[in-house]
């Protein structure tokens, strides 16, 4: 998909229609948005909590070579970022549309 790299767009700080700057921002993973995520369940052990007996749900579902992936995507949302020309603040696009290829000219 092409998109203009200027849009005229509304600046909720200007409170006017100025010329706006597209870029597509790297899209953040699980372990970059959650970095305490990673070992949860071995801290919570160290600090005495999540003992006991059973799978905690861990064992409980099929091998991921056992079922399909139906109805999987095959493409990405983009992450759009729109800066101001004349404030230079940086709006984050609220709604993000799927695209395979982002091209900005």
């Amino acid at each position: 998909m092409k998109l203009p790299k200027k849009i005229k767009h509304y600046c909720q700080k200007c409170k006017k229609h100025t010329d706006m700057i597209i870029s597509e921002a790297k899209k953040r993973t699980r372990s970059t948005s959650h970095p305490m995520s990673r070992g949860s369940n071995s801290r919570l052990r160290a600090r005495g909590l999540r003992r006991g007996y059973g799978n905690y749900n861990k064992y409980s579902k099929p091998a991921i070579s056992k079922f399909k992936r139906t109805g999987a995507k095959i493409s990405k949302k983009v992450d759009l970022r729109f800066k101001c020309s004349v404030c230079n603040k940086i709006w984050v696009q609220n709604r993000g549309f799927r695209t395979k290829k982002l091209e900005l000219v």
